[in-house]
This record gives structure tokens, sequence and C-alpha cells, in this order.
């Protein structure tokens, strides 16, 4: 999905706090290896990760993790020995335990709702 694309959907779409919440859970629950989502969908929502880091920099919504769960992330993401896969297992757990499978579901439910997975499909760059 292109930049321009999700910055799209973005304003369209504002997300609150809980959801932002949310997308870092599923980006810790992908770099575990621990989500059964489809590898379109896993691409989608690390687009989506990565378009709210300004939100997150710029501190606009109150959120439930703090600078180091994101540089854990962004570590991971380019390659991770057995201490940062262990990290990332205890902050997803800890990140599962903060968040009710409902709201996850929820906000899981949300993306499809408001079309984040059909706009890549429609510009024709979904990953997968």
């Amino acid at each position: 999905m292109s930049a321009v694309r999700l910055s799209t959907w973005l304003a369209a779409h504002p997300l609150s706090a809980s959801e932002i919440d949310c997308c870092t859970t599923v980006m810790l629950k992908i770099i575990d290896g621990k989500c059964r989502m489809g590898e379109a969908e896993k691409q989608a929502i690390a687009a989506l990760y990565d378009a709210l880091d300004g939100i997150r920099a710029r501190g606009e919504v109150p959120t439930l993790f703090d600078a180091g769960v994101h540089r854990l992330i962004a570590a991971a993401r380019v390659a991770a020995d057995e201490a940062l896969r262990e990290a990332v297992y205890e902050r997803r757990v800890l990140a599962e335990s903060a968040l009710s499978r409902p709201v996850m579901k929820a906000f899981k439910a949300m993306l499809r709702d408001r079309g984040l997975y059909r706009s890549a499909d429609a510009e024709g760059d979904a990953p997968g």
C-alpha cells in the first residue's frame, strides 16, 4: 500500500489510542510469529504501524506503549537474535494481557469494515 493511499485512509479513519495500541500489539504478534493473519493483511498492518510513527513521536494520542517498545519492534524487524526474540515475546505477552481479546477482534474487524485491505487491493499493490 502506498504512503499516499495509507495517508488518505488514515485521514478518513483516524485511530483512537486503543486502536493504535492494537496495531502495536499486532506488530509484536507478527514479529513473534504468533499472528494468524494472511500475509497481505500482515503487510498492511506493518504499513499502518509505520504510518502511525509520526503520531506516536509527537505524542498526539496517549498510548500504552513507550518509545522502548517501538525501538524493540524496529530492531526486531531488522534482525533478531535470541535475546531480542525473547524480549519481543515478553512484550507481546504483556501487550496481549493489557488489551482484551474482544478489543483486538474489534480492531481487526474495524480495519476490514473501513476498507484498509480493500484500499491496498484496489491500488493493485496489495502485498502477497
